[in-house]
């Protein structure tokens, strides 16, 4: 099987092309073999390439525990380099069925490679019902108790339910967040973004991804943070976004929240399976 391994900010995804439907009903299976970093590839999730009805492509998730996800911000940038690069679309913008909808991805290219990717993420939602949460109202600064410890919470669907807790980065250890990703009013799970604000136009996150653990980047986790940071008076709608694993620029707009930021190929092989 070929495969190409491409990162965005360090988080980092195995892409397959199964246009031809050869791994279906194997994804998960698949995926937990192929991300382990001692016995496979190692990567955060893979990248499924398969063909849509109601989109120029259609990409399929499958996080590094063998669980699906509906919307990545990282993969899906790297997504599209991919299949722009490749030749198996030369549209741009491109746009991608996921499972959180159709997105568009805008291309910015140099010598004709995609150096970056702005991708419209689409409108957040604070409803509960959406996120999904078992709450009476938004969760906006809302204090839990999680692992003997007190969090203020701002959870959202950002394409995946997301929490941001704000405060100092150094006063919280990332694998706190399996506390709060387990936490009881989220029945499907939250992924869990601690976020420092460091001025009207920057900040830093940490990120605990549901389904993968401490990452180096989480692409809907930045946009969670800017819309949450905004939403409580700390930043603009124009921010930039820290992450251990480099850059993400956010802008939020009327018709949705807007994520700039680079995708790199790391190597290209064949897996035997």
């Amino acid at each position: 099987m070929k495969f190409t391994k491409i990162q965005g900010t360090g988080n980092d995804f195995i892409i397959i092309d199964d246009r031809e439907n050869k791994f279906i009903g194997r994804e998960s299976e698949l995926s937990k073999k192929l991300c382990d970093r001692h016995f496979g590839i190692g990567g955060d999730g893979i990248l499924l390439i398969r063909k849509s009805n109601i989109a120029s492509i259609q990409m399929v998730i499958i996080n590094s525990d063998g669980s699906y996800a509906a919307m990545c911000g990282n993969g899906i940038r790297c997504f599209a380099k991919y299949v722009f690069d490749e030749g198996i679309l030369s549209d741009n913008p491109v746009k991608i069925e996921t499972g959180d909808g159709v997105k568009e991805a805008f291309l910015n290219l140099k010598n004709g490679v995609v150096e970056s990717v702005t991708i419209d993420m689409g409108k957040p939602s604070f409803l509960p019902h959406d996120i999904p949460a078992e709450y009476n109202k938004e969760i906006v600064d809302e204090k839990i108790n999680a692992g003997d410890r007190e969090y203020s919470i701002t959870t959202m669907l950002m394409g995946v339910p997301h929490t941001v807790v704000f405060g100092k980065l150094k006063n919280y250890d990332t694998v706190e967040g399996r506390n709060i990703e387990k936490y009881k009013i989220f029945p499907e799970g939250t992924n869990v973004n601690f976020c420092e604000v460091i001025n009207n136009e920057g900040i830093n996150i940490k990120t605990w991804e549901r389904g993968a653990g401490a990452t180096l980047a989480c692409g809907t986790g930045c946009c969670a943070s800017a819309v949450a940071a905004n939403k409580l008076g700390f930043t603009g709608k124009k921010v930039s976004v820290k992450v251990p694993g480099g850059q993400l620029f956010i802008e939020i707009k009327d018709t949705g929240v807007f994520m700039t930021g680079p995708a790199v190929v790391s190597f290209k092989g064949e897996y035997e399976i």
